[in-house]
């Protein structure tokens, strides 16, 4: 029985040229005429190195050739897993970071790019910082936003800095939805890394990693938002960021809320958030929260510091 392809002819041959190094490899790609399970190992591995199990699991279910293609990056998840596990001494292991770095490795040399962060975290942890850019690399070329993501990090913190290459590591990664990426690329196009300042670009990224869930991303929205830089001045829209940032422990966005309560009378709300504010070290908020306190009766002070103390921050990135 002829076996099956997937994704099929449909599938645009050039949407894997990102994960191809050389137009070797893609006239390789070509040759398969659409017929995926002909796919060379090589270039099988290059598209696969990014997966996590339950896609690589799927994709080795496809045919024969590409479960047998794919055994060296399904060890290498299994590499993986034992590293997280030496890293954080979970799963009735004793933390061990030499072991966890073997594991991280042998997964790096079997073409995991989650495998080749992890490692490059380690030695980077350690101060091995070359060979941390070099695993950062590795994966970042074979399309792993968080490889691209590291790695434009690790130019920014680079003596002297490599701004531009940063940015365009920042900028692939950005654009495969890593709201990490997605924030500090904007920071680089707000700050002028190296280059003019564009306040409309930075903007527009900041609010992608907010709406991704990034909160130091909703802190900066909020900010864009309430005077105008990047973004149409909307003091609806600064508030809702600015809570929501507040909501999820970012203690400036804390005191800037309590503020913003204050200001609309909201006393009881205010007191809340610069508490919460003081709590996380903001000390311009102990000030204002001691006027608003000696305005309210005992009673709803006890109430509010009871709220403060009792308050959760929300799930965040």
């Amino acid at each position: 029985m002829k076996q099956k392809t997937w994704p099929g002819r449909q599938y645009r041959q050039s949407t894997f040229k990102f994960w191809l190094s050389s137009e070797a490899d893609f006239r390789k790609l070509r040759s398969s005429d659409g017929d995926f399970s002909t796919l060379p190992s090589d270039i099988l591995t290059k598209i696969a190195a990014s997966f996590t199990l339950p896609h690589l699991q799927a994709a080795s279910l496809v045919c024969k050739s590409w479960s047998e293609g794919l055994r060296p990056l399904r060890e290498a998840l299994l590499f993986l897993k034992w590293g997280k596990r030496f890293k954080h001494g979970r799963g009735g292991v004793r933390p061990n970071l030499d072991k966890a770095l073997d594991s991280f490795l042998k997964g790096a040399v079997r073409g995991s790019t989650l495998a080749m962060v992890d490692a490059g975290l380690l030695y980077w942890e350690i101060g091995k910082k070359d060979k941390a850019i070099a695993l950062y690399k590795k994966a970042a070329v074979l399309g792993d936003p968080s490889g691209q993501c590291n790695l434009g990090l690790s130019y920014l913190q680079a003596e002297p800095s490599k701004r531009k290459e940063a940015v365009k590591w920042l900028f692939q990664a950005s654009k495969s939805g890593h709201v990490r990426a997605q924030y500090q690329l904007a920071l680089c196009l707000h700050q002028g890394c190296g280059f003019d300042r564009h306040l409309h670009e930075a903007a527009r990224w900041y609010l992608k990693a907010a709406e991704g869930g990034y909160v130091r991303a909703m802190y900066r929205a909020a900010l864009c938002y309430s005077v105008g830089e990047g973004l149409a001045q909307s003091h609806h829209q600064a508030r809702k960021w600015m809570k929501r940032a507040a909501d999820r422990g970012h203690s400036k966005a804390q005191y800037e809320h309590g503020l913003g309560l204050f200001s609309e009378g909201e006393k009881l709300k205010a007191v809340v958030y610069l508490e919460l504010a003081t709590h996380a070290g903001e000390t311009a908020a102990v000030h204002v929260k001691n006027v608003i306190l000696q305005q309210l009766p005992a009673t709803s002070c006890d109430h509010v510091m009871n709220l403060a103390n009792n308050w959760r921050a929300l799930p965040s990135l």
